[in-house]
């Protein structure tokens, strides 16, 4: 089982504020053991929104905003990939998080799973994702 845990971003975090010595060894730590139990499948910070932007579906028509986004709260600053046998080993590893923000700074992560190939029901473009 796949999940992804989220870090959520901050004012900070658009602004471009890179983290501190202490959080990026804190991570690096964090990572390193997930590593070592053979679970981490990919780990990453997003740039601010500010570099970004949004493919927005309406009316059978595609349009690009770009960023930033308003909402903060919406937003996402990093992320780390685990692979694990359960939804408890997962909560397991995501309780060892370290404050994403900093010790002592109010942050928020969550923790979602993805979906496999195998919870979509059999189709000739299912076999086409799996021959990816």
């Amino acid at each position: 089982m796949r999940f992804m845990i989220i870090v959520k971003a901050t004012p900070s975090t658009e602004a471009g504020v890179m983290p501190g010595d202490a959080l990026v060894a804190a991570m690096a730590d964090y990572h390193q053991e997930l590593a070592r139990a053979g679970v981490l499948l990919d780990a990453n910070g997003l740039q601010p929104s500010s570099r970004g932007w949004r493919i927005r579906h309406e009316g059978g028509r595609r349009s690009v905003i770009d960023g930033p986004f308003a909402e903060t709260k919406e937003l996402i600053a990093g992320y780390t990939l685990i692979q694990v046998r359960s939804r408890e080993e997962a909560l397991e590893w995501a309780r060892r998080f370290p404050a994403p923000h900093g010790e002592g700074v109010d942050a928020e992560i969550e923790v979602r799973p993805l979906y496999e190939l195998d919870d979509f029901p059999s189709s000739e473009g299912l076999e086409r994702m799996r021959a990816l």
